[in-house]
């Protein structure tokens, strides 16, 4: 045999079962490329698509017929319906040098004189999938050797309960099957390309028979039978299939629609599968080349390769931070909480009113007021929507705080900046804590400065501030935590009123703004009779913690100068 693509006649092994009319025009499109085409319809498809499709197909002779099985997913029913139409092929086509096996919903995406062309190159190389079920490592369903050592008489899609039952009876009585003599068991695409030789010799092999009967048991034999025979009967096996067919995490086909159509061109491969029906301008685009001048150059499937195996890890990953219902990730078990950095802002408006218009003017974030406040969402210009149209409800926000936040940092592309108290809701502790993308910034004891302002009776005071306290308290108890994962900066009340400056020139720092601007501190309520303040908790039974030194002695503002101790 020459190199010349003109001494290669491929015949076509074309497996249907339902969208018979789609079939039937890659059929022509096989035949009219100059390919024997032997088809196989499942014997589960309506006589009346299928005489359709003879009436369709009648005007090419080179288009045969073989007997039809009834196919079922997994059963070797696959396997005798391909051993059929192949040797009908080798029968009635005698020039035929090479056998290629496609789908119904295959599409050549280049002209079948190219892959002649190609297969001219290489006129004695088989072109079949095959690796040893110890290696191939790309198996869905937990079964690789035992495929080949148990017995799988049972349906796996329709008779999964009796399916998972009889493996696991076989498991626990340790029951083994005999391979027969001189087969090593190889898996494999069953979308190959073999030549007439190697074929031939498959098909008529003096133990068809026995390995008929024992593949006939195999779970899945139709990637495994001619991946295996073929390690029998070949001299030359390049373990790699001419047909793109991509799979995702479950062991499902991908398929192609009209928007694949540039990197199916790119891809250079001679066979997609598997190809969307209504997929009309793919149809009409492939194949792509001049059958006159044929193109015998390699398949480029890498590019490909490469989106596919990133959609096959977005898909079992997820995009970081985004929670949907087809895959709500376990708790944990999220690829990323939230999907970028933002900050949570403790105690710094209790200290300064007006600090979030002076933060918004100095950093590259939405600022937002307390987002978990128990009345609702303070949104930045506590406007009642706020980015990708969250409610400021807290009815709506408090139904699923996790996904409120999540989607908050999601739909917007600045930093998302909000104040944080101990009278706001403390649901979100721990998933903040534990978020790599918060940072988190905390002047303890700052809840107290409102309440040495306030007009309420001490009493109440007394027991607001004890709420507050041991809410902050406990929220300290998380941020000291070993499970800790966010960025985290603490100032007790006392140590932030003695450099409030350096504090927040640090904080400006860590969001991104200019450190400088820091040099004019907004407003700072007046914290002068802190001191006394906290001294009257602890003479009412209430002991302060986490608000740093304050003299006893410190002026009480509201009491008068001439009544105030010498100092």
């Amino acid at each position: 045999m020459t190199g010349d693509g003109d001494a290669i006649r491929l015949g076509v092994v074309m497996l249907c079962h339902d969208e018979l009319s789609i079939a039937a025009r890659m059929a022509r499109v096989w035949a009219d490329g100059g390919a024997s085409v032997a088809i196989h319809v499942d014997a589960k498809a309506p006589a009346e698509a299928v005489e359709a499709m003879r009436r369709d197909l009648a005007d090419r002779t080179q288009v045969l017929f073989s007997p039809r099985h009834s196919c079922e997913w997994g059963m070797f029913s696959l396997v005798k319906a391909t051993q059929d139409a192949a040797a009908l092929l080798l029968d009635r086509c005698p020039e035929v040098t090479h056998v290629l096996t496609v789908s119904g919903s295959c599409l050549p995406l280049r002209p079948v004189a190219e892959l002649c062309a190609f297969l001219a190159l290489h006129p004695r190389r088989d072109f079949i999938e095959s690796v040893t079920a110890a290696d191939v490592g790309w198996t869905v369903g937990g079964l690789n050797e035992e495929r080949f050592t148990l017995r799988f008489p049972f349906s796996f899609r329709h008779r999964r309960k009796l399916f998972d039952r009889y493996v696991d009876l076989q498991r626990r009585l340790r029951f083994r099957r005999r391979i027969p003599q001189g087969l090593v068991p190889h898996l494999g695409s069953q979308w190959w390309c073999l030549t007439r030789t190697t074929l031939d010799a498959i098909l008529t092999d003096p133990r068809r028979a026995e390995f008929d009967r024992y593949f006939a048991r195999v779970w899945i034999p139709d990637e495994s039978y001619f991946q295996t025979l073929a390690r029998r009967h070949s001299l030359n096996i390049e373990s790699r299939s001419l047909t793109l067919a991509k799979f995702d995490g479950q062991g499902k086909p991908y398929i192609f629609y009209d928007d694949h159509l540039e990197m199916l061109q790119q891809s250079r491969c001679f066979v997609a599968r598997k190809i969307w029906r209504g997929a009309a301008r793919l149809h009409a685009h492939f194949p792509q080349g001049d059958p006159t001048r044929p193109l015998a150059d390699e398949p480029r499937p890498e590019r490909l390769d490469r989106i596919i195996s990133q959609a096959v890890a977005r898909r079992n990953l997820g995009r970081p931070g985004l929670y949907m219902q087809s895959r709500f990730p376990l708790k944990d078990r999220e690829n990323g909480k939230t999907s970028a950095p933002y900050a949570v802002l403790q105690g710094f408006s209790d200290l300064f009113p007006g600090f979030e218009d002076w933060l918004s003017d100095r950093v590259d974030a939405d600022v937002h007021g307390h987002l978990f406040a128990v009345h609702g969402a303070e949104f930045a210009g506590r406007r009642p929507i706020g980015p990708g149209g969250l409610s400021d409800g807290a009815a709506l926000r408090d139904m699923d705080p996790r996904g409120f936040l999540a989607n908050l940092i999601r739909i917007s592309r600045r930093m998302q900046v909000w104040q944080f108290s101990p009278r706001d809701g403390q649901e979100m502790n721990w998933f903040t804590a534990t978020d790599p993308n918060a940072r988190i910034f905390v002047v303890t004891g700052a809840w107290a400065v409102p309440l040495l302002h306030s007009d309420m009776p001490f009493d109440d005071i007394r027991r607001v501030a004890a709420i507050l306290q041991r809410t902050e308290l406990a929220q300290m108890q998380v941020l000291n935590s070993v499970w800790l994962k966010a960025q985290t900066q603490v100032w007790d009340l006392g140590d932030f009123c003695a450099r409030p400056a350096a504090v927040l020139r640090g904080v400006l720092r860590q969001l991104g703004g200019d450190p400088e601007t820091a040099a004019t501190l907004p407003p700072m309520r007046e914290i002068a009779g802190m001191g006394r303040f906290l001294q009257r908790l602890r003479n009412a039974g209430l002991r302060p913690q986490l608000m740093g030194d304050f003299p006893a002695t410190d002026t009480d503002p509201s009491v008068p100068p001439q009544e105030r101790p010498a100092p």
